[in-house]
């Protein structure tokens, strides 16, 4: 069986484009290493994830070949349509923020709210910029209740940039781009945002980037 499994995924990983393997490896990054993902080639990546997931590496690449529109590669190669992984913890009741285990391809937001980005196009400082724009007052408390930030940073953030109140919302979100690193996407940032008290103009600047 374990043979068949490994025939199965290096056929897939052949399947796609250079570029869309690249995309896989990008997607795998929350639950394997990037030192071991980066420079593997497809043999190598098929025994990574036999060794990581002996007995769901299909339903993990099901599941990432959803992500990157290959709906034709899952039906041609009869791929498991539903994994057997753990789920993202909801929130707790006291508030508490669980520990994230669940949905590897998300990063990380305040509340446990998983993200599933299907588009994996990273913010550019010019994205960051436009969203700081349309920021409001309460900044800090969006930075502290829904991108994970220490308020201690925040203030830090404040008297570097006296009196430039969309600065601090700009290193406020490049703060945040730092920690998320390659996950820092706009469709996890827009997860993020999405219960804030914000201008929805945001939101719909967001979506419009998971197009492009």
């Amino acid at each position: 069986m374990e043979r068949d499994e490994r025939v199965t995924l290096l056929e897939v990983h052949q399947a796609l484009p250079d570029e869309q393997f690249q995309s896989l490896k990008f997607l795998l990054e929350g639950q394997v290493p990037a030192g071991l993902l980066l420079p593997a080639s497809r043999p190598e990546l098929c025994r990574i994830l036999l060794q990581r997931f002996p007995g769901n590496s299909l339903h993990v690449t099901a599941r990432i070949l959803r992500q990157l529109g290959r709906l034709d590669l899952i039906q041609r190669f009869q791929l498991p349509l539903e994994e057997q992984i753990p789920k993202e913890t909801p929130c707790e009741a006291n508030g508490d923020i669980p520990k994230v285990r669940g949905d590897p391809t998300s990063g990380h937001c305040p509340g446990g709210i998983p993200a599933a980005p299907m588009n994996p196009r990273r913010l550019t400082e010019k994205d960051l910029m436009q969203v700081a724009q349309r920021l409001g007052k309460e900044w800090q408390e969006v930075g502290i209740l829904h991108l994970g930030l220490e308020r201690s940073r925040l203030e830090q953030i404040q008297e570097e940039n006296p009196g430039n109140p969309v600065l601090w919302n700009f290193e406020m979100l490049r703060e945040w781009q730092r920690r998320e690193r390659h996950k820092a996407t706009a469709s996890q940032l827009r997860s993020c945002l999405e219960h804030a008290r914000l201008d929805p103009g945001i939101l719909d600047f967001l979506q419009s980037l998971q197009g492009n």
